[in-house]
């Protein structure tokens, strides 16, 4: 029988009491915001604190990098606690870890205290807190109706997050310091906590109606037995690598073009706006188009304004046109994403297969930020990297083609004779 995304699961809890669907979506953007805004805005700590300790700018790069992977590889583990145990305990492990990982990071003065802080602590408590466990409690919690479209509600949340912390964070490291900064970040990130509360599963995963159950083991051999589900992690990969390079490197990159830090700032923060405007406009859009075209027409749109961006002069007005232009395709691609392994998988392991796309997307943020680190020491440019987001984009994009949007068929299962 084919799985039918709209069957009643664990949505039902939504309708019980305080916990509306507005409520939901409203915490759960909450904390999105309050989790991807620090981590957005990270590149911006990259030449105070590299040149406070004396080390090059692979030394930050490499932490960040190393952040990315972990995150990656945190995150299908953290779906699975949350797919079996509930998201509130998921929520609160990850916001702890997230914040003791910037108060350890502002007093980074070894790299290996710094891979520790900002690439182990804040790697695992992103994948605890981060909007990926965010949309799956959405997609356990509400109806169907309410999923495409709060899938780019949480997307846009984490990019808001991304306009407000950027020009908080040049304002306040030239108000009271970079180190100062850091650990106010850090006692903002303990909201995390309460807000969780408003996203709790009862931690016992329910499939589509009329499917039979799974186990996790039976559920990965489903998806990854799925060429569709294989593509769409492949293509994720892209994705990870162009935001985590242009995250980390941008505001370093445009200072090396002469242009002021305030430049980095705002281009990082206009990317965050737009893609708020971006993020909504692709869950909405989920609804009415095959999600796989939306994927490759955003992956085509990067590769197109990346090649614009390096193909001409670097001035402040290329520097935000290009982050507008980023902005509006930057976290576009979530919404699709968790929309088709939705529609394919059901949401009983929704938090688990989402998360396992993630990891593909986490090992391109590891090679973007890594390479772009060593990339510059070698050669003194970042082009080669730049060129490189060109060309995965246009294989991203292709790639996303041939994806199957329909439900997997699975075997109801067949009661034992009495």
């Amino acid at each position: 029988m084919a799985i039918s995304s709209s069957a009643p699961s664990t949505s039902a809890v939504a309708t019980i009491g305080w916990r509306t669907p507005i409520v939901i979506v409203l915490c759960g953007c909450l904390i999105s915001m309050l989790s991807f805004g620090p981590r957005a805005t990270l590149g911006l700590f990259l030449t105070p604190q590299s040149q406070a300790n004396g080390w090059d700018r692979n030394v930050f790069g490499l932490a960040l990098a190393i952040q990315n992977i972990l995150w990656g590889v945190g995150q299908p583990l953290a779906g699975m606690l949350a797919d079996r145990f509930g998201i509130v305990r998921v929520l609160c492990g990850g916001g702890i870890f997230y914040a003791i990982g910037l108060a350890l990071m502002a007093y980074a003065t070894t790299p290996l205290l710094l891979d520790l802080s900002a690439g182990v602590f804040i790697g695992f408590g992103l994948a605890g807190c981060a909007f990926s466990i965010v949309l799956s409690a959405f997609g356990k919690l509400l109806p169907e109706s309410w999923r495409s479209l709060a899938f780019g509600a949480g997307a846009a949340a984490g990019s808001f997050g991304q306009f407000l912390y950027a020009p908080l964070t040049v304002s306040l490291m030239s108000s009271i310091g970079w180190q100062e900064t850091l650990l106010v970040f850090a006692v903002v990130m303990l909201l995390v906590l309460p807000l969780s509360f408003s996203l709790a599963t009862s931690g016992t995963a329910h499939g589509p109606q009329g499917a039979a159950p799974q186990s996790l083991r039976q559920a990965l051999a489903e998806a990854f037995g799925q060429r569709s589900y294989v593509l769409l992690v492949l293509g994720f990969f892209t994705c990870g690598f162009q935001l985590a390079f242009i995250t980390v490197h941008m505001p370093a990159y445009l200072v090396d073009k002469g242009l002021s830090a305030d430049v980095g700032g705002w281009t990082i923060g206009v990317i965050g706006l737009f893609n708020i405007v971006g993020s909504l406009m692709s869950g909405w859009l989920s609804n009415y188009m095959p999600k796989r075209y939306l994927l490759s027409i955003i992956y085509f749109g990067r590769a197109l304004a990346v090649l614009a961006f390096i193909s001409f002069p670097v001035t402040p007005f290329s520097a935000i046109l290009f982050g507008a232009m980023m902005g509006l395709l930057w976290l576009s691609t979530v919404a699709p994403t968790n929309g088709i392994i939705a529609l394919m998988f059901g949401t009983q392991w929704l938090a688990t297969l989402a998360g396992l796309a993630f990891f593909s997307h986490q090992v391109g943020g590891f090679l973007g930020v890594w390479l772009g680190g060593i990339v510059f020491v070698r050669t003194g440019s970042y082009d080669a990297v730049w060129w490189l987001s060109v060309l995965f984009g246009v294989l991203s994009a292709v790639i996303n083609l041939p994806i199957v949007e329909k439900a997997v068929v699975r075997t109801a299962a067949i009661p034992a004779a009495a």
